[in-house]
């Protein structure tokens, strides 16, 4: 029979063997903590990022700029390029969009239809751009990447736009003597139905207001309100998705 001080000390080892596991046990719990603490933070930290970079997308207007953006079709962003936010204006109507001829005649636009097929094949971008006869352009050899559908404030290149035209994207073009009110009715216009449209400035052409697609151009040297874009929005109902290579609109 253990003597009472042999059980005393079986009792005080017991004790300290109890009192080892429950400190191991709490510094487990205790890294666990940590563990799942560092978990939460890093995944506040990348939805703080990923708000900052997609409200970049999603800025203001009635269109907004992630509204104006859309790439889901192949189309890209090129560099140097950035969204139109601006706040759209309302685009007038005054009902004449049925008949493409009539609507370009009420608006004194020049309607060009079927242009030279100047080809297709695509061309790296140091290339440079092709010398197009048709201006603004509206076919030809072109840089693989489409440019997405969308509002721009900057010029593409045609390298790039030309691409979207085959994919039977409509774009509508303004001189940057538009002044603003005006601009902002296209963006207005753009804003009612952005499925494969594309607006944005070009300096380089002879109109002050043009709306193109795949050999088809609408070339306005005025921009008469209500009538101009009545004139669009017929142009667009006959050419959209109309390219020789048309992916869907979305």
């Amino acid at each position: 029979m253990a003597s009472r001080k042999e059980e005393k000390e079986r009792l005080r080892q017991a004790r300290e063997q109890a009192e080892a596991a429950d400190r191991k046990q709490e510094r487990k719990r205790l890294v666990l903590g940590y563990v799942v603490a560092g978990v939460i933070s890093l995944a506040v930290v990348v939805g703080i990022v990923y708000a900052v970079v997609g409200g970049s997308d999603s800025g203001g207007g009635s269109g907004g700029g992630g509204d104006r953006l859309n790439e889901s079709f192949g189309g890209v962003l090129p560099k140097n390029i950035t969204v139109d936010d601006r706040e759209s204006a309302e685009a007038p109507s005054d009902g004449n969009t049925v008949d493409l001829e009539e609507a370009a005649e009420a608006a004194g636009c020049e309607l060009l239809r079927e242009q030279k097929d100047e080809g297709a094949t695509h061309i790296p971008e140091s290339d440079g751009v092709p010398d197009y006869e048709a201006n603004p352009p509206t076919s030809g050899d072109h840089n693989v990447e489409p440019l997405a559908d969308g509002a721009f404030v900057q010029a593409p290149s045609p390298l790039n736009y030309i691409h979207s035209l085959e994919h039977g994207r409509i774009q509508i073009q303004y001189s940057s003597e538009l002044p603003q009110d005006e601009q902002l009715q296209l963006l207005g216009l753009y804003d009612e139905d952005p499925a494969g449209m594309v607006v944005f400035p070009n300096d380089d052409m002879p109109y002050l207001v043009a709306a193109t697609a795949w050999r088809q151009t609408l070339g306005c040297d005025s921009y008469e309100g209500a009538a101009t874009l009545d004139a669009f929005r017929a142009f667009r109902s006959e050419f959209r998705a109309r390219g020789p290579e048309p992916i869907a609109m979305n």
